[in-house]
């Protein structure tokens, strides 16, 4: 089975991470100081890069193996919790000198009221070898989460990461248009796919789903 185009060229570390500079020193700069006993909180627009960023940062301290990623905060159930409290005591490791282990959470704006009390008591204080890693497409506080409770004390856990959707037309239409060309997809001018970004508001995932359709072939 042939990977999805944004799965294939999905980046792999920070260097190849596109239009985010600010947040990755950011993150480089906590990561300096150490990798465990974090939760972070990684919000932008969508195709910006979240799930991304917040993969690479699992990677650092963490075997794939040892990476639990929860799609949606509605799957975050009581059953999931209690298995996250038992399981979050043990290391992990391959022999790959990794002993930690992570928990990304998408869609984070989506925590109910019982999993956010519930997280506040397992995110203080976080094992040395675990880390948090919440991703959402809210950025503002007020209103966060869609039952109204109070996100201060959980956002008070986690350092948070904001990622920009600003001038990231050209860069993401240079590199589509470079991917649509190594796959033979791509017929049009530089222009059109600055268009394509303009049109999906420079979501990349979507330029790339886009792209695979044949949007980008001369007709």
């Amino acid at each position: 089975m042939e990977t999805v185009l944004y799965e294939k060229y999905r980046p792999k570390d920070f260097e190849h991470v596109l239009g985010q500079d600010k947040a990755i020193s950011q993150i480089k700069r906590l990561l300096v100081q150490g990798w465990g006993g974090r939760a972070w909180w990684i919000a932008g627009a969508s195709g910006t890069g979240k799930t991304t960023l917040a993969r690479i940062i699992a990677g650092v301290g963490a075997d794939n193996y040892y990476i639990t990623e929860i799609d949606s905060a509605d799957l975050l159930t009581s059953a999931k919790l209690d298995e996250i409290s038992e399981t979050m005591h043990y290391y992990g490791g391959l022999g790959d000198g990794k002993s930690g282990r992570a928990w990304i959470i998408n869609e984070a704006h989506g925590l109910r009221r019982a999993a956010i009390r519930r997280l506040l008591g397992l995110l203080e204080p976080i094992p040395q070898h675990v880390c948090f890693i919440f991703t959402t497409t809210k950025v503002a506080e007020a209103n966060l989460f869609e039952d109204h409770e109070d996100a201060g004390p959980l956002l008070s856990r986690c350092h948070r990461i904001e990622l920009t959707n600003q001038g990231l037309s050209k860069v993401f239409a240079e590199h589509c248009r470079q991917i649509a060309t190594t796959e033979n997809l791509n017929g049009k001018p530089m222009q059109s796919y600055i268009k394509l970004a303009a049109n999906y508001k420079n979501n990349c995932q979507m330029m790339l789903q886009s792209i695979e359709l044949g949007q980008m072939l001369a007709v």
